[in-house]
């Protein structure tokens, strides 16, 4: 362990498995106050054990939590102010990606309530928290797979037209264009916001889409990034002293790099950002 992040305190969602796993066991061993938030309480345990016997921090902590959910994630972000005084660092890394379309409990498609709406909503019930911790940063894990996609806003449930992969494309899409509306109203507070690609890594990552698509999975990734390398951009902003004012960008293999220009449309930015404020209040 070192001292490079002694006196922070982070959040990584989904840090139990793959980018996430890595990114809470680097900032743990940079000496960070860790904790992580996943839907297993048992591999969240499991996994903060392991973090703590690996890197010699004892500061490591689980909430378990399905961040589809919008009860969930409430508890969650009440869970966690309840317990600590400050947030430097949140990660939005929990992500999935469904070949057949599933709804919520909240009825919200599932793709749409775990990638985009668990990044808005706990983004904004932590935000009290990490404002008054500034400097502070928020990182949102999105993909390249934005790319070519579009915020269909007249069927965001994808009820007409449903799509795996292309309903994911949107929902990365939409944590880019959160990124940017969200960087530009923390203007002034000394929080950063900034969104990723970590690239195609083998993790689980759609491998709980049955026995063909875990074959094909396994296969592709062969020839896909080690978790170790997926996660660094996101250990970068979370850590490195020279992005520590740089905020609404989009990196990729720690740099940043222009995203679909569909991303940076205004209109539609405030639209995704008042219509996602909509579905959190009315849930």
């Amino acid at each position: 362990m070192t001292a490079a992040m002694q006196g922070k305190t982070g959040i990584v969602t989904g840090g139990t498995n793959g980018i996430g796993l890595v990114t809470a066991w680097e900032l743990a061993r940079m000496g960070a106050q860790v904790v992580i938030v996943s839907r297993s309480e048992n591999k969240c345990a499991s996994v903060v054990e392991q973090i703590k016997q690996d890197t010699g921090n004892p500061n490591i902590e689980f909430i378990a939590a399905d961040l589809s959910l919008m009860s969930n994630i409430r508890q969650a972000a009440y869970e966690f102010k309840k317990r600590h005084t400050r947030l430097d660092i949140l990660v939005n890394n929990a992500g999935a990606v469904f070949l057949k379309r599933q709804v919520s409990a909240d009825g919200f498609e599932l793709t749409f309530a775990l990638n985009h709406l668990s990044y808005f909503l706990f983004t904004h019930l932590l935000l009290d928290i990490i404002k008054t911790s500034a400097p502070a940063r928020i990182i949102n894990v999105s993909s390249d797979t934005h790319r070519g996609a579009k915020i269909n806003f007249d069927d965001l449930m994808s009820e007409k037209n449903y799509s795996g992969f292309g309903v994911y494309g949107q929902s990365k899409l939409a944590n880019v264009m959160f990124t940017y509306e969200l960087a530009e109203k923390l203007a002034g507070t000394h929080v950063t916001a900034n969104a990723l690609n970590p690239g195609f890594v083998a993790t689980g990552f759609a491998r709980n889409n049955g026995k063909i698509m875990n074959m094909g999975m396994k296969i592709a990734h062969l020839f896909a990034r080690k978790p170790e390398k997926g996660a660094e951009t996101s250990i970068y902003l979370a850590s490195s002293p020279e992005v520590e004012n740089v905020t609404g960008k989009y990196f990729s293999d720690c740099k940043a790099v222009e995203s679909d220009p569909a991303s940076y449309d205004k209109s539609a930015q405030v639209k995704l950002w008042e219509t996602s404020l909509e579905m959190i209040v009315s849930k």
